[in-house]
């Protein structure tokens, strides 16, 4: 029997830790995290909406987590299917109400929708028990799909979802809605000032910026972990850094077309001006208001700092250079050899590793590099993920 007292003391703690998450998509990560903790879900699945079409955005699986070594993260594909009746996230979709499986190879007939199967034949997991809750905006529209999956009791063994459970995952869901909605309206604000840039500088595009946040994300955590930082503070700090990171090369709004655009290499006098941005990025931000704030302005500052003390603006050396920086300088070097520009081809994988290597406490954090390379299938993940 559930305590509700405490499960709605609960629900009061997690609005308010949802509610002052800022990126969305550490959002949806901790709105799928914290669903399945109140019902005891072994996994889950997080679809977004766009028009008439269900994109699969996030994945936790506890059995599969338990088997990797420390510190690692699954890796799943994202991908995206129609909003119809046939399948089970579309019909929550659709119909907009909470809905409860006990068995989702045994669907009771006749309905219209069933359980695809591909999935666990090609994880190796076998789904039972499934919970699909709808996400609404303040409009009443069907903005996502949460997925809850085989629910555990105190022996580890896969029962059927609480049906007593439903009345606060709807309070729940509405608490996550909200916070979507204004993380969404931050993005939106966030992807207009890249739209800016991109209309500048053609390689500041969006899938640049959300790679390299991305990337930056998973080091910054990796990192964290292996120096035993609290979970709270983790959590935190990947917020920031994702919102922040997008924006590290802001400063180059204020760089000439004649400079920004130019297919060949700069001339020295050329390369003198576009050293420029960072200060220009660091002073956007300077009415200091927030620490998302202070973080923007400090990695837009000093995200072209080397290990060595070679960089700009600063000639900062090691450690004097702000561990968040050092993060970004990776993660954007990463990004930049692996893609294509208007001025090269992408490198090949192989080249680029070498690259990252060789420049391991000369560009980059020598202790960051290791990270870099330990996370690779996370990284490669995220890289087709966004791609341009």
């Amino acid at each position: 029997m559930r305590d509700e007292k405490a499960m709605l003391e609960k629900l009061i703690e997690i609005g308010n830790m949802m509610t002052s998450i800022k990126n969305i998509d550490i959002l949806m990560e901790r709105i799928l995290t914290e669903a399945r903790k109140l019902v005891n879900a072994d996994a889950g699945s997080f679809y977004l909406c766009d028009g008439n079409f269900l994109h699969f955005s996030y994945s936790q699986n506890e059995t599969f987590q338990k088997s990797l070594l420390p510190h690692k993260k699954l890796i799943y594909s994202t991908f995206t299917i129609p909003v119809d009746l046939e399948s089970i996230s579309g019909y929550v979709a659709i119909n907009g109400q909470i809905l409860n499986i006990e068995d989702v190879y045994h669907i009771d007939q006749p309905s219209p929708f069933h359980f695809n199967p591909d999935i666990d034949k090609k994880s190796g997991y076998k789904t039972k028990s499934m919970l699909s809750i709808p996400l609404k905006n303040s409009l009443s529209k069907v903005t996502g799909v949460l997925q809850l999956i085989n629910a555990k009791d105190q022996n580890n063994d896969i029962i059927t979802f609480n049906d007593q459970d439903i009345p606060f995952l709807k309070h729940f869901a509405n608490i996550a809605s909200i916070a979507l909605e204004k993380a969404e309206i931050t993005r939106s604000i966030i992807m207009r000032m890249i739209k800016m840039a991109e209309l500048r500088d053609p390689k500041e595009t969006g899938s640049h910026v959300n790679r390299v946040a991305a990337y930056s994300t998973e080091i910054y955590e990796y990192w964290a972990k292996q120096h035993q930082v609290p979970e709270k503070k983790i959590s935190h700090q990947k917020d920031l850094l994702r919102i922040s990171a997008m924006l590290h090369d802001v400063g180059k709004i204020g760089i000439t077309d004649i400079i920004l655009k130019k297919p060949d290499k700069l001339t020295f006098v050329e390369f003198n001006e576009m050293k420029k941005h960072p200060q220009i990025g660091a002073d956007l931000f300077s009415n200091e208001q927030s620490e998302l704030d202070i973080l923007s302005a400090m990695i837009a500052l000093r995200h072209h700092e080397r290990w060595d003390g070679t960089g700009y603006p600063g000639n900062l050396k090691g450690t004097e250079i702000p561990l968040l920086a050092r993060i970004v300088s990776i993660a954007d070097v990463f990004d930049a050899l692996s893609t294509k520009r208007c001025y090269k081809d992408a490198w090949s994988l192989e080249l680029v590793w070498e690259e990252i290597l060789s420049q391991s406490g000369k560009q980059f954090d020598p202790e960051l590099v290791n990270i870099l390379c330990d996370i690779s299938e996370i990284i490669l993940s995220i890289k087709e993920r966004y791609p341009d």
